[in-house]
């Protein structure tokens, strides 16, 4: 995890951070077939198979997924038609393929389809303009989530390794209400290619190059002012290491069909102080575009979803952080900084909206530490999240966050604990509406019957508590949005040898 803007080399979407996540890919020969149901609280399914393979030259993995579950009534009633359980479904599939065709050059494919559908509860009703009435609703969304992505790795020489990326994403969904014939459509489509070269100069210097493209196109039952856009950048980062200090330094210039131009830079300094304690300065600056969700997104069912008069956002981030190795069970991570927004994009009840200027000073640590065989990680955060013209906290940030996570490994049996303890917060830029802080426990455990079982169960939200993450009005009293209470979890998961 990066924390602070990223936009150099991660694109335009990084404000605040970058989470980047390596899936695990199978490398041992021959076939390897997987299996996993799970069944859970509130009539909760969970079905899947795999069959992954190849050899040293060529990899597959061919995956199917199938979630659905009652769910529950996420709201207290308002008309009796919100009385209702708002169920979910959700099916996949998903095949990525990869070739080396020799030991500098190989490429792949990946794709991914998923549909589903989901119900809601919206405790408003319908109002009618004309008549002035109000009416019941059962709203749910048909939804579909598509990409399909490619690759080429090439070492071109001793020195430059290129990659380009070419993909293609779909977002659909289909908003429709049982009680009536209202139904709205929003569908939004990406196409992206992206370049980015490598180059080892020498020891102590080494460059990234590169450029991406993207176009964004949208297809809604509301007529919308824009329905397409491109945005075009080109960004390099230079590294320089030494065995008393390393820097980098990096520009990116990105041109928004809609929004204009902008350039972002960053730069770290990374002091070794010793082999176990690193000290690291960094600077970095953000430019994120406003979706099409966010600008256009149909206002439905009495919510404000969308903002056509949104500004990009840009972003200032400074951070100084300490990195030791306290011992060899024993970790620390801790880091101060400060974020400064401008134009930042918040969402309240009102729907998406511009903060002109914003600033979030914050802490955090993280310590992860081996004791009496136990795998310990806890992790603090605190920070004042601040609209800089009203002196007002920005809405839903909470200002504390603890947690802690301990597992421990039995031979064939594994147990495991996770508590968070949220801080509260507020729902509105205006701090009128509080929502109030929670802790939340959870536990879970597994049994490796043999080489190819393996039993597994989680209990979430132990202690039951009910918390809100948003809240609505009815009928001029405050309610929430509750989330789920206690729920539980067991599986079985089957990887046969073959």
């Amino acid at each position: 995890m990066l924390r602070g803007s990223r936009s150099v080399i991660y694109g335009s979407d990084a404000i605040g951070g970058v989470i980047q996540i390596f899936t695990r890919r199978y490398t041992e020969p021959g076939l390897q077939p997987r299996m996993h149901v799970g069944f859970g609280s509130n009539q909760t399914w969970e079905r899947s198979v795999g069959l992954s393979g190849g050899d040293p030259q060529t990899r597959f993995d061919l995956s199917a997924s199938l979630e659905d579950t009652a769910g529950f009534n996420r709201t207290r009633t308002s008309y009796p038609s919100d009385g209702d359980d708002d169920a979910y479904r959700n099916q996949a599939i998903s095949f990525s393929l990869s070739h080396a065709f020799t030991d500098d050059l190989d490429a792949g494919i990946n794709v991914l389809d998923n549909h589903g559908k989901s119900e809601f509860d919206n405790p408003y009703g319908r109002f009618d303009s004309v008549t002035y009435q109000a009416f019941q609703q059962q709203p749910y969304t048909h939804f579909t989530v598509s990409s399909v992505s490619s690759y080429v790795d090439a070492r071109i020489n001793d020195i430059w390794k290129s990659r380009v990326e070419l993909g293609h994403s779909e977002n659909r969904e289909e908003t429709q209400d049982k009680l009536s014939d209202e139904r709205s459509v929003f569908n939004t489509y990406r196409d992206s290619l992206n370049w980015q070269n490598d180059l080892t100069l020498n020891e102590q210097n080494s460059l990234i190059l590169g450029a991406d493209w993207y176009e964004d196109r949208v297809n809604s039952s509301t007529a919308l002012a824009e329905d397409s856009r491109w945005n075009r950048a080109a960004f390099i980062q230079h590294r320089f290491q030494t065995q008393y200090f390393s820097t980098e330094l990096g520009l990116r210039r990105d041109q928004n069909q809609q929004f204009g131009g902008h350039n972002s830079w960053s730069g770290t300094l990374t002091l070794p102080v010793n082999p176990d304690n690193d000290l690291l300065l960094s600077y970095s600056e953000g430019f994120r575009a406003p979706t099409f969700n966010d600008l256009y997104y149909p206002d439905e069912f009495g919510f404000k979803n969308s903002n056509p008069n949104l500004k990009p956002e840009t972003s200032k981030s400074y951070e100084v952080q300490w990195r030791s190795q306290l011992s060899e069970t024993s970790r620390l991570e801790a880091s101060l900084y400060r974020t400064d927004i401008q134009d930042a994009i918040v969402f309240a009840s009102g729907g998406p909206q511009n903060v002109s200027s914003a600033r979030i000073n914050g802490v955090e640590a993280a310590l992860k530490q081996e004791l009496f065989g136990w795998q310990g990680s806890l992790g603090l955060a605190m920070i004042d999240p601040r609209d800089r013209d009203s002196g007002r906290t920005l809405a839903r940030r909470a200002r504390r966050t603890l947690s802690l996570d301990v597992d421990r490994q039995f031979d064939q049996f594994g147990v495991g604990a996770s508590w968070q303890a949220i801080s509260s917060s507020y729902d509105d830029p205006k701090n009128q509406h509080r929502l109030g802080g929670y802790g939340v426990l959870g536990l879970r455990a597994s049994w490796a019957v043999n080489r190819e079982i393996t039993l597994s169960m989680k209990l979430d939200n132990v202690l039951d508590k009910g918390y809100n993450r948003e809240l609505y009005q009815y009928q001029g009293q405050q309610y929430g949005y509750r989330e789920e209470g206690r729920a539980f979890m067991v599986g079985v998961s089957w990887a046969p040898d073959i």
